[in-house]
């Protein structure tokens, strides 16, 4: 769908809605100031001073106000995985999924597929929704709040004692993220059903036969229009989507682990992390940081002997 996004002041704003007074309607996207539809275009301002135009007509009707600018991302070096996509992904109706917490070593791993329609597509941009590792938590969360509840999404978490046991049975990380990632996108589908996406976009983190290998010996596999691309939530903002909601799930288990911790825990595998779980087996003692931390993790060596040198004297 072609499109034009005008930056406008708030007296411009009012003189179109002056000006298509005759086409406004009734239901207004949250954050607007006001929707109207012309044959060929429709055009919601908002707050913000952004004014969309939509349709193709936008061009033309644009226009009429002032210098127009194209809602278009510069052009890329694709991936070979971003290659294999459909040319317009970015603008369809996309169910996307990804993780959050798979590389802290506390914490759990939460995985997140939400389906976005190509109509909720400028809402969500003007609501702040992009790539979650570039918002801090704070904002994360303010997105999360707001997106919740107008996204279909399925939420999946595996706390560290399960993830633990799964893990010491000798499934990996891969496995076990594939599995997540499967589950949650078919809850996704039976929510939205009979509505079907037109594609399916998995923030890729193993190759597409891996993945599959994976799932081998699930009873429903989600195979149809299912593509995979690194760097995804750039691509589409339903993998974006996902990730804010995955983060922001992960934000509130990582503050409830913390308070079960009695102080603040830290998050990645750094040094620092260390010293906390060194100060957690202090207090609480060896045989809790199965439910805190995933013990795989070349932390959990460095915080024994952390530990011994520091405290056990």
């Amino acid at each position: 769908m072609s499109q034009v996004v005008l930056l406008k002041k708030t007296n411009e704003i009012s003189a179109m809605k002056s000006y298509y007074s005759k086409h406004l309607n009734e239901k207004q996207p949250p954050g607007s100031i006001f929707a109207a539809k012309v044959p060929g275009c429709s055009i919601t301002a908002y707050k913000s001073g952004k004014v969309l135009f939509q349709g193709s007509g936008s061009e033309t009707e644009a226009k009429k106000w002032g210098d127009t600018a194209r809602s278009a991302q510069p052009s890329k070096k694709k991936s070979p995985a971003a290659a294999s996509l459909p040319e317009n992904i970015s603008s369809l109706s996309v169910i996307g999924s990804d993780e959050v917490g798979t590389g802290d070593y506390f914490g759990p791993i939460t995985v997140v597929a939400a389906y976005v329609k190509k109509e909720q597509i400028p809402l969500l941009k003007e609501l702040g929704v992009k790539d979650s590792k570039n918002l801090r938590d704070e904002k994360i969360i303010e997105i999360a709040k707001q997106i919740k509840d107008i996204v279909p999404h399925s939420l999946l978490t595996l706390h560290n004692e399960k993830y633990n046991k799964l893990q010491q049975s000798g499934m990996s990380q891969g496995k076990i993220k594939a599995l997540l990632h499967n589950q949650a996108i078919g809850h996704v589908l039976g929510k939205i059903a009979p509505e079907k996406p037109e594609a399916i976009l998995i923030d890729q983190f193993a190759k597409e036969e891996v993945y599959y290998n994976y799932l081998k010996n699930q009873q429903t596999i989600q195979r149809e229009r299912v593509f995979f691309s690194t760097k995804a939530e750039g691509i589409h903002l339903a993998v974006a989507s996902a990730s804010i909601l995955a983060r922001y799930a992960f934000v509130r288990h990582f503050e409830n682990l913390s308070k079960a911790a009695g102080f603040r825990l830290t998050k990645g595998a750094g040094p620092r992390v260390d010293e906390a779980a060194a100060r957690l087996i202090r207090e609480k003692g060896r045989e809790v940081l199965s439910t805190f931390v995933k013990l795989h993790f070349a932390n959990t060596e460095k915080t024994m002997k952390l530990y011994s040198r520091k405290y056990k004297q």
